[in-house]
C-alpha cells in the first residue's frame, strides 16, 4: 500500500541496475563525461540568464529606470534570488529523494529548470505588461536557483569514490569543466546574436534563442545523468549509504562547523567568479573600451583559458595536496586584486588582459573548490553535507557579486572591485588555515 501512496523511481532505477551488463562496469570515464554535460547543463542556464541581465533586461524590463547604469544595477538586484532559493530547493528536493528516488527527484528538477529558463524567453517586456514583466522575471529566476537545488546528483561524489588514491584532484576538477565550457556556449551564442543583427532585432527576438536552446541542453543532460544513476556502480553507492539524501537538520545537528567552513574555503573562488565572467560585461557596455559583440568572443578565448586553469589545476593538487592548491589560488587572487582594477579601466588592451588572465587564475582556483573540505562529513552524511556547503558557498561568494561589483564601481570607482576580491582571497586564507588547525587537533 506504500509503495501505491508514494510511487517512487527507486524501484525503476534498481530495475534498470539488473539490466546493465555485469561484463561491463561503468568506468571513471563515462561517470565523468555525464557529470561534465549535467554541469554543463546548469551553468549554461545560469550563463543565459547572467549575459541576458546584461544586454537585454535594462533595455527591456527596466526601461523605466533613468539611465542605463540604474537599470543594470535593478537588473542585477534580480539576479542574487536564484541564489537564496537554493538552499530552499535542496532542502525540498531532498526530501523528494529520500520519499521518490533520486530519478524523480532528478527529472523534476531538471524540468523545471530548463522550463524556468526557456519561459524567459516568452517574457513581454514593461512596454507591453508593465511592471508585471520585472514580477515574471523575478518569479522565473527564483524557478532557477529552486531547481538548481534539486539537481545535486550526486554523481560528482560518485567519480571521487571511483577515483585512485593518489588522482583525487585529477578527478575532482573534471566537474568544474562544465562551467567554462557552458559560459562559452552562453557567449557564443549571444556573441553571434549580437553581431549580426540590428539592436532592434536583436531586443524584439534575437536574445530569445539562447533561453530557447537551454530547454535543449537539459533534456540532453537529463538522459545522461539518469543513465549513471541507473548503474550498478551508483546503486553500490547508494547502498553503502555514501550517497544517501539525509534530512539537512540532522546533518546540521552533526557538522554545523563543517558547513561553514566549507562554505567559506571557496570564497576567493566564488567570488571572483562573476567578477571575470558578468560583472567585467557590464563594466564594458556601460563604460566602453570596446563592444559589447568584440568582448563577448574575448570572454570565450577567456573560458578556454580557464578549462585550461581547471586541469592544471588537477596535476597541481596531486602534487600538493587540494588544501595548498586552493591556498596558493587564494593568494594568486589576492594579488591580481591589486591590478584587476586598473586593467579594466584602461581600455580594450587592458581589458582583453583582465579577462584572459582572470580567467587562468579562476581556473586554477575553481578546479578545486567543489567539495574542499567534503572529507570532513562523514560518509553517511556526505551526500547532504556537500549539497548545503555548496549552495551556502555559492550564495556568500558569487550570488551578490555583480550587484555589489558594479555597486561600488559605478558609485566610489573602479578600484572598490580589487576591494571585494581581496576580502575573498583573506576569507580563503583564513578558513584553510583553520581546516588545517582543527584537523591536526
Amino acid at each position: 500500500m506504500s509503495s501505491v501512496a508514494n510511487p517512487s523511481s527507486s524501484g525503476l532505477e534498481r530495475d534498470a541496475r539488473r539490466m546493465h551488463d555485469d561484463d561491463k562496469p561503468l568506468s571513471p570515464g563515462s561517470i565523468a563525461i555525464g557529470v561534465v554535460i549535467g554541469r554543463t547543463s546548469e551553468f549554461f542556464d545560469f550563463f543565459v540568464y547572467g549575459l541576458g541581465s546584461i544586454l537585454v533586461f535594462p533595455k527591456l524590463i527596466f526601461s523605466f529606470a533613468p539611465n542605463p547604469v540604474a537599470a543594470t544595477l535593478m537588473s542585477f538586484a534580480l539576479f542574487p534570488l536564484a541564489f537564496i532559493a537554493r538552499p530552499i530547493g535542496s532542502f525540498v528536493f531532498m526530501w523528494i529523494d529520500r520519499n521518490y528516488g533520486r530519478g524523480t527527484k532528478l527529472t523534476a528538477a531538471l524540468v523545471i529548470l530548463g522550463g524556468s529558463t526557456a519561459s524567459i524567453a516568452f517574457l513581454p517586456g514593461y512596454e507591453t505588461i508593465g511592471y508585471w514583466a520585472v514580477a515574471l522575471l523575478a518569479l522565473f529566476r527564483l524557478g532557477q536557483g529552486f531547481a538548481l537545488g534539486g539537481a545535486w546528483d550526486g554523481l560528482a561524489s560518485l567519480l571521487n569514490l571511483s577515483a585512485p588514491e593518489n588522482r583525487r584532484g585529477w578527478y575532482a576538477m573534471i566537474p568544474q569543466l562544465g562551467a567554462p565550457i557552458g559560459f562559452a556556449l552562453a557567449s557564443i551564442l549571444f556573441g553571434y546574436m549580437v553581431s549580426n543583427l540590428s539592436e532592434a532585432d536583436f531586443l524584439a527576438w534575437g536574445w530569445r534563442y539562447p533561453f530557447f536552446v537551454a530547454f535543449a541542453i537539459n533534456v540532453v543532460a537529463l538522459f545522461a545523468r539518469l543513465r549513471i544513476v541507473a548503474s550498478k556502480e551508483f546503486g553500490a553507492a547508494m547502498e553503502a549509504q555514501e550517497l544517501q539524501a539525509r534530512p539537512i537538520f540532522e546533518m546540521l545537528s552533526k557538522h554545523s562547523m563543517d558547513v561553514v567552513l566549507g562554505a567559506f574555503v571557496p570564497l576567493a573562488s566564488f567570488a571572483m567568479f562573476h567578477l571575470v565572467t558578468i560583472f567585467p560585461l557590464s563594466w564594458v557596455t556601460l563604460f566602453g573600451g570596446q563592444s559589447a559583440a568584440q568582448f563577448l568572443w574575448v570572454q570565450v578565448a577567456g573560458a578556454g583559458l580557464g578549462a585550461v586553469g581547471i586541469v592544471l589545476s588537477g596535476f597541481i593538487a596531486d602534487r600538493i595536496g587540494r588544501r595548498n592548491e586552493l591556498m596558493l589560488g587564494a593568494v594568486l587572487i589576492g594579488i591580481f586584486s591589486f591590478s584587476a582594477p586598473f586593467l579594466l579601466d584602461s581600455g580594450s588592451k587592458g581589458q582583453d588582459a583582465y579577462i584572459l588572465i582572470g580567467f587562468f587564475i579562476l581556473g586554477l582556483t575553481f578546479g578545486q573548490s567543489s567539495g574542499a573540505v567534503s572529507s570532513r562529513f562523514t560518509q553517511y552524511y556526505r551526500y547532504t553535507g556537500a549539497a548545503l556547503t555548496s549552495d551556502l558557498a555559492w550564495l556568500l561568494g558569487a550570488g551578490f557579486a555583480p550587484l555589489v561589483a558594479l555597486g561600488l564601481a559605478s558609485s566610489f570607482g573602479i578600484i572598490f572591485i580589487g576591494g571585494y576580491l581581496i576580502s575573498g582571497a583573506i576569507c580563503t586564507i583564513a578558513a584553510l588555515t583553520l581546516t588545517r588547525t582543527l584537523d591536526q587537533h
